[in-house]
């Protein structure tokens, strides 16, 4: 087993060696039933409720394709620049798994529905890599396997293991990209920055929620190594089922520091599959790698050919949405932003409820300062993602409105926000639940004011003398007066005007 100790750093690492990365997505499809028979695709049923004999494999139960699946497929292939096949169909991958019911897998081949493409990723400092695509294949998914007795959750040390074949037949495409050369030591940064985008563009065509964390989108990352100034590939190895953007920049990283020690060390790289570990960001060998023709594919006989008539796919170009990278640019010029703020915002997951805020009648600058600010340090807090906070846009679009309109100033917004989160209802419940609104009777406030500068003498006199900063103080205490419900710029004002002092 490699250890942490067994590496060579990145930094010498990347003076002798060259990476050479291919990235391999599998993402699971949002249909409603599975590829090849009508089963459901719910989540959380009762384990082996879901199946039926076609996904269990069973003898004389026949096949028959999903057409969402296929149309799922090609969106994706458009959206990925591929050329789109005129004719395609599936082939048998022969192997044995205890989660695999029929002993094969139901996969594409050498004639993959969509092929040839690229998709340009942004680095942090706004640099454009393109990523070039080999293949966007159909398949299907494996069951799920459960060990149990072992401290690993691995199959080594259980006591035994339970299989759950609702998952099984689940519609799946691979994205394989074609050798990235070229990234040098921004190799993990390329990687990350490819999965995410590729995740933001599955996203935008409404196939799949691609939540890396709940397994409908895993990335297997391959690596090789080859001296500085070869053209010929090292031995790869392949680090199966990485499931988080931070996961795969880490995989690439250690492989790389892995690869350079025993070849700096004189020995050689084995092709395997490997297990990546998130607690210790180090990878430990799983099997030998098995080659195409270990697995005998060969055409599967009960499914006819795709051949997807050149009008229909014509009409989902036409369809597709505004994909991620030209949004992102059109909305940095939109909002006046810079690509760090822009960065920043995708970091934190905060673009869609941005737009989706915005669309609800915020203005952007305020759309980003709530989200970006107080929500976004309640979701750190809670630990959750900006989009499973119980606030929906629309909500802070309410919370903007009453500000603009000067019923709310940022203090109460801030616990109308607070307020929503904890499911007190909505923003106008809240509001009246907790009496919040700000105080705009002028009678009210100059009655506050007056008291303000009768408590505090010395500092009216202060501003008399000219000294208008020291306003703030009783504008403080008009503010506590009014438990933060006043006006502080009209507070100012009265002040100002009654002790006979300018702003300027």
């Amino acid at each position: 087993m490699t250890t942490m100790t067994d590496l060579v750093s990145y930094e010498d690492a990347l003076a002798s060696y060259d990476p050479v990365m291919g990235l391999e997505v599998h993402v699971e499809l949002g249909t409603k039933t599975k590829m090849f028979c009508g089963c459901s695709t719910t989540l959380g049923a009762e384990p082996n409720s879901q199946t039926c004999p076609t996904c269990l494999g069973l003898p004389g139960a026949l096949p028959v394709m999903n057409r969402t699946g296929v149309e799922s497929a090609i969106k994706i292939g458009l959206a990925l620049n591929c050329e789109i096949a005129e004719w395609c169909r599936f082939a048998r991958k022969n192997y044995f798994y205890p989660d695999m019911p029929k002993n094969f897998q139901t996969s594409q081949y050498d004639e993959p529905i969509a092929f040839n493409g690229y998709l340009d990723v942004q680095l942090e400092d706004g640099e454009v890599f393109r990523v070039e695509i080999e293949r966007a294949h159909m398949e299907e998914d494996t069951g799920k396997s459960t060990h149990v007795g072992g401290a690993t959750g691995r199959i080594h040390g259980a006591q035994h293991s339970l299989l759950d074949y609702n998952r099984a037949g689940i519609p799946l495409i691979e994205i394989v990209t074609k050798p990235i050369v070229g990234a040098g030591d921004r190799a993990p940064e390329v990687a990350k920055a490819y999965v995410r985008e590729l995740r933001e563009v599955i996203r935008s065509l409404g196939v799949s929620q691609a939540r890396m964390e709940m397994g409908q989108m895993r990335c297997d990352v391959n690596l090789s190594l080859m001296p500085k100034g070869s053209e010929k590939f090292g031995t790869r190895s392949e680090t199966k089922n990485v499931n988080s953007l931070r996961s795969v920049e880490r995989a690439v990283r250690f492989e790389i520091q892995r690869h350079a020690a025993v070849l700096s060390g004189g020995g050689t790289i084995v092709q395997e599959t490997r297990h990546f570990h998130e607690d210790t960001g180090s990878t430990t060998s799983g099997r030998v790698k098995e080659e195409a023709e270990d697995y005998r594919y060969f055409p599967e006989p009960d499914l006819v050919p795709v051949a997807p008539p050149r009008e229909w796919v014509e009409e989902i170009r036409a369809a597709l949405p505004e994909l991620p990278l030209a949004r992102r640019t059109r909305l940095l010029a939109d909002w006046g932003i810079s690509a760090t703020d822009m960065q920043a915002i995708l970091n934190a997951g905060a673009l869609d409820p941005i737009v989706a805020t915005i669309d609800a009648g915020a203005d952007a600058a305020s759309a980003r300062k709530w989200w970006m600010g107080e929500l976004a340090r309640s979701a750190n807090e809670s630990g959750k993602a900006l989009d499973e906070l119980a606030i929906t846009p629309q909500q802070v679009a309410r919370v903007t409105e009453l500000v603009a309109k000067g019923d709310l100033n940022d203090k109460l917004a801030r616990q109308v926000i607070e307020g929503v989160l904890e499911g007190e209802g909505t923003p106008d419940e809240v509001v009246d639940k907790r009496g919040l609104k700000v105080v705009s009777d002028e009678g009210a406030l100059t009655a506050a004011v007056d008291e303000a500068i009768a408590g505090n003498p010395g500092v009216a006199d202060k501003i008399r003398g000219g000294k208008v900063a020291a306003a703030g103080a009783l504008v403080g205490a008009v503010m506590k007066a009014t438990r933060g419900q006043a006006d502080a710029a009209r507070v100012k004002e009265l002040i100002l005007e009654k002790l006979g002092v300018s702003e300027g």
